[in-house]
């Protein structure tokens, strides 16, 4: 995902005005002392990866697109003492959001002095009052275990609420940070309220945390509960292989979560290594004919006695015919269940080739999302909020916390929002899978 074509206007965060408030976290701004160091307002993290662009980019004279590069400041915008500060979380569950909870609240409390931390219930539904859904105070003690806890303290929901009425409860309670911890949809969300906030002319800073196991927002290289959600995954996997090693043409199917984009199917094959065949939703397949995926899993059984099948949630969509279904909540389209679609198709197909096959089929994706993070998301979480922190006290607005080229970075909210990311059928990842499993680079008859 490298554009050379972003423009530093597409790159720039928006900003509520002059930092002129000292840090009270007394770092350093020299190399040498031992003393961690801030970060500069202009310190950037490059968008291109390829050292070739980058030299032939500098060559012709063009300037690199970069990030701004996230971390603490030695001048910020708000003065703690005065800083109230809201937290909420949006869409499914996913591993992770109680870490990112409780690492707001305690770099607010003890690095900034913040005392005024509000937790709003149930997404973005907390912020209506016909819900009757009344924010509590968060402080380090109440929040002090939540992250060894799978699901969020705070409770979350699915689907946009009146942007206005968001927005007039953030200048009724006078909130001078919120803080945005979900997916796509959150995070179009809080796009909203920040354009709302600087229509107004209110000194709200919106700082999003991205929070999606599919891993599908752009310019953000990984978002938390990934790594957690494809380790728990393996667990699934490794089941349905044992399942099919115990039975003459024993197939495991496991259905993982991957709406749109595969990450999570394809790190899980890559990480236990004993799946045959990964289907996501990016890469199209035909079911029947000779090239198709019912002809080579008779292969495969015929050489091996077993199969291990991963399919992601959204593959296949389209062996289910054009018809027209229904958005949930999010405003996602609802999917065709492609787990219980493969297994009676599959069992349908050895039934008229005369081949006797045993069937397990495991759906992990509720067990997957409602886990506590494992250590590396753990870590993971703890710095995205650090790194918001550092942001909404500077006065940075309208963003989401990244990772780009292994630096933290600030993604405009409009750029995050401009598109999804997804497994490159050409690319590493997906080439890295299909050497594990060996099954062909395509599986389509044309």
């Amino acid at each position: 995902m490298e554009h050379i074509d972003l423009t530093p206007e597409q790159l720039a965060v928006r900003i509520l005005g002059e930092a002129r408030v000292d840090s009270p976290l007394g770092l350093s701004s020299r190399d040498g002392d031992f003393i961690a160091n801030y970060v500069a307002d202009d310190d950037t993290v490059v968008l291109l990866h390829d050292g070739k662009k980058i030299e032939a980019a500098v060559k012709r004279g063009d300037s690199l697109p970069a990030f701004v590069k996230a971390g603490p400041r030695d001048k910020i915008f708000f003065s703690p003492r005065r800083v109230r500060a809201a937290i909420v979380t949006c869409g499914g569950l996913c591993p992770g959001i109680n870490n990112v909870i409780r690492a707001l609240v305690m770099e607010l409390h003890y690095s900034y002095g913040v005392e005024s931390i509000w937790g709003v219930p149930y997404g973005f539904r907390g912020f209506i009052k016909d819900y009757g859904l009344p924010a509590r105070r968060l402080t380090p003690d109440l929040v002090k275990g939540i992250h060894e806890l799978g699901g969020s303290f705070l409770g979350s929901s699915r689907g946009p609420q009146p942007t206005a009425a968001i927005v007039d409860w953030l200048r009724e309670k006078e909130i001078s940070i919120l803080f945005a911890i979900g997916g796509d949809g959150t995070l179009r969300g809080a796009a909203d309220i920040d354009a709302e906030v600087a229509r107004r002319g209110l000194a709200v800073s919106v700082v999003g945390i991205p929070k999606t196991i599919d891993n599908d927002i752009p310019y953000v290289e990984k978002t938390f509960g990934l790594e957690t959600a494809f380790a728990v995954a393996t667990e699934a996997i490794r089941s349905a292989h044992t399942e099919a090693l115990g039975a003459p043409g024993g197939i495991g199917l496991v259905k993982l979560m991957g709406r749109y984009s595969g990450f999570i199917a394809a790190n899980a094959a890559l990480a236990l290594n004993e799946v045959n065949f990964v289907l996501i939703p990016e890469v199209p397949f035909d079911l029947e004919g000779p090239k198709g995926f019912l002809a080579l899993l008779k292969q495969r059984l015929s050489e091996k006695d077993h199969a291990v099948i991963v399919a992601a949630e959204g593959a296949g969509q389209e062996l289910f015919g054009k018809r027209d279904r229904a958005s949930d909540n999010s405003g996602n389209r609802k999917l065709g269940d492609i787990g219980l679609f493969l297994k009676e198709r599959i069992r349908g197909y050895f039934a008229g080739e005369a081949m006797d096959v045993t069937m397990k089929y495991i759906d992990p994706s509720y067990l997957i999302r409602s886990v506590a993070a494992h250590a590396a998301d753990a870590v993971y979480c703890l710095q995205l909020a650090q790194h918001a922190v550092h942001a909404g006290m500077r006065g940075y607005s309208g963003l989401v916390v990244g990772r780009w080229n292994g630096q933290f970075t600030y993604v405009p909210l409009a750029l995050a929002n401009s598109a999804r990311k997804f497994v490159s059928p050409d690319g590493e990842l997906w080439r890295a899978v299909l050497e594990a499993t060996g099954q062909p680079y395509r599986m389509t008859n044309e």
